[in-house]
């Protein structure tokens, strides 16, 4: 079985998704969709769908909707959790339950994200499309965009080079992401997203154009170094990871040194209303 995780947006809401290629099967998060149907935060939400599932097993609903699936989804604080998931199909009936002026918009949310999945797969370049758009909504400028995808394909390269060289499980492809970012920026991904004030939001979508930059070229090292010694395995494949990340910290200090700007920063693209939180939290 082969999922991706990825973050659908409704009306500027994030709902948490796994694709399965192998089925080609969108899953969402359930408490995510019942979040923005009652208006409510995650707790509530959660809350509210321990009861609606009691509810409808008690009314006999349908198994599909009431043995739902269970994947492991990144939770707030950036760990991955078993979490709720339904099907477009699942979901619909799910909506169906719940009284709220947001179902039908939903509703139709979910009968798009299906049809835009079926032409995305005859045409990938609509699936770009559709990243530029997120992006646009989050206030990026298009050199931003450019940037970003041109640091997407460098990723994917070194990605596909762990892959073909016994890096298997989703865990070890973090771990050695986090060796990267660790060496070349002086902290983890972890800390980076704290420092941004972050939380289930993807980290390189807050980046800056130079941290975009250095990401790169910290992934671009790492996998140039591992195919020249043909690093295989965890063992070589951190050992290429740390001198990937060295060779991107060093041309970091040398930026900061003649331009005397940080590369690291606080920075990002949070709508205002959340900017606002960070605030009158810190």
């Amino acid at each position: 079985m082969i999922m991706k995780n990825d973050i659908k947006l409704f009306e500027q809401s994030k709902i948490r998704s796994v694709y399965d290629e192998e089925k080609d099967i969108w899953y969402f998060s359930i408490v995510d969709v019942l979040a923005i149907l009652i208006e409510k935060d995650y707790q509530n939400a959660r809350k509210y769908w321990n009861k609606l599932s009691e509810r409808l097993r008690n009314e006999g609903a349908s198994e599909s909707v009431t043995n739902c699936h269970r994947l492991k989804l990144e939770a707030a604080d950036g760990k991955k959790y078993l979490t709720d998931v339904a099907t477009a199909e699942e979901m619909l009936r799910i909506v169906q339950s719940v009284p709220s002026t947001k179902a039908e918009p939903i509703k139709q949310w979910l009968a798009r994200v299906g049809y835009e999945r079926m032409k995305e797969t005859a045409d990938p370049s609509l699936s770009l499309d559709r990243a530029r758009e997120n992006w646009q909504k989050l206030g990026h400028s298009d050199k931003w965009i450019q940037q970003r995808m041109m640091g997407q394909e460098t990723r994917n390269k070194l990605t596909d080079y762990w892959k073909e060289h016994e890096i298997t499980k989703e865990e070890e492809y973090a771990v050695l992401t986090n060796i990267i970012h660790q060496e070349w920026s002086g902290l983890s991904v972890k800390e980076h997203k704290q420092l941004k004030g972050l939380k289930s939001q993807n980290l390189r979508d807050h980046m800056s154009e130079a941290e975009l930059i250095f990401t790169a070229l910290a992934e671009l090292s790492t996998r140039q170094v591992a195919e020249h010694t043909n690093a295989t395995g965890m063992r070589e494949n951190k050992q290429a990871a740390k001198i990937g990340g060295s060779i991107s910290k060093r041309a970091k200090e040398d930026f900061e040194e003649r331009t005397g700007q940080k590369v690291v920063t606080d920075e990002n693209y949070l709508p205002p209303s959340q900017k606002q939180k960070q605030i009158q939290n810190k």
